[in-house]
């Protein structure tokens, strides 16, 4: 049985969700995918980095995890400083990169992935923005060493669009591409739609978890320029900077617009767009009124939805889920599972 050798940086809800499902589906991945995972390093801010070449107990990780206590108290594992300083000083076949980056730079994350790129060591991520700041970067680097880069739960967590744009429609010339990216803004529009006010939207939309306390990364479009960045950079191999992505939030898309809308059969979206012009493609996150025959018009609730024009296929949508911590592990999962085949280096 080939083992795979994995770090996981970043132990929070999502990488722990990922360990877990290592955990429980050992017999699976064995019997159906022909690896055994063996988790040799684990990260977080609070505690640095982990390690023990001979593999983590993942019950004691998970544990330590549930419990609040520090990855440190591992028994027999070394400890250095950072991930980064983790990364360099020791050895894997597949760096699973579930930080959070913020939006300035996207670090530490990007250097986390550059890393291991570096080395030819493949990289699974659900981290948004250093993919949306250097994802064609990233992607080159990737294939220059001959190694695997898979971002699939950055853009609609488990739903795998990026994988159906990217490895299924392989071979295409992708036109156009239209999405609801963010779950958050399109709960709070159907909500509208259905008579309720903004504020009553969001506050429904934060007492289920489904919007932070601080709502504008959703509502104002921050968290789909993100989406869009990556799926410039990712499917259409251009690299955009979150100011060349034009952005109005849903903040003030009025009741007479939305009832005006809904009088003809329309649905007013928070729309992700990537549309050809003569010196590339103009990119937008704004809401739009979309006839009732358009497929995005009928994607209600939390439910996201990708529309790729592509040559000589036509038009392909990808509808499903786009958030929450399960959905987005179960991204990272996908991925790692994929790459974890053959390709990766063992």
């Amino acid at each position: 049985m080939r083992q795979v050798r994995i770090w996981v940086v970043g132990f929070g809800t999502v990488g722990q969700w990922v360990v877990r499902a290592l955990h429980t589906q050992a017999e699976t991945l064995a019997a159906r995918h022909g690896f055994a995972a063996v988790i040799v390093g684990v990260a977080n801010a609070r505690d640095g980095f982990v390690h023990r070449s001979e593999g983590l107990n993942l019950p004691t990780l998970l544990d330590l995890a549930d419990r609040g206590r520090p990855l440190t108290e591992h028994p027999a594992a070394r400890q250095l400083p950072s991930a980064l300083e983790g990364l360099r000083a020791t050895d894997a076949d597949l760096l699973v990169e579930v930080t959070a980056s913020p939006a300035g730079d996207g670090e530490p994350g990007y250097a986390h992935m550059r890393e291991a790129l570096g080395r030819r060591i493949p990289v699974v991520t659900s981290n948004k923005w250093p993919v949306a700041l250097h994802g064609v970067e990233l992607a080159e680097l990737a294939r220059r060493q001959g190694v695997a880069f898979r971002a699939e739960a950055t853009v609609m967590s488990g739903t795998p669009v990026l994988s159906t744009l990217v490895h299924g429609l392989a071979g295409t010339t992708p036109t156009a591409i239209f999405g609801i990216l963010n779950a958050t803004a399109n709960f709070v529009l159907t909500a509208m739609t259905n008579g309720q006010s903004y504020e009553d939207a969001l506050a429904e939309a934060q007492a289920v978890g489904l919007a932070e306390r601080d709502p504008s990364a959703d509502v104002d479009g921050h968290d789909a320029v993100a989406k869009t960045m990556i799926l410039a950079a990712l499917v259409l191999g251009r690299q955009l900077r979150p100011e060349q992505v034009a952005r109005r939030g849903i903040a003030d898309v009025t009741r007479a617009e939305l009832d005006k809308a809904t009088r003809t059969g329309a649905r007013i979206k928070l729309v992700a767009s990537l549309e050809p012009t003569r010196d590339g493609f103009e990119a937008r996150v704004e809401p739009v009124q979309l006839r009732a025959d358009d497929p995005l018009a009928s994607v209600e609730g939390v439910t996201n939805a990708v529309v790729c024009k592509a040559e000589p296929v036509g038009e392909v949508t990808v509808i499903g889920p786009g958030a929450g911590p399960a959905l987005a592990g179960q991204g990272v999962f996908s991925d790692l599972i994929a790459v974890a085949g053959p390709g990766c280096r063992a």
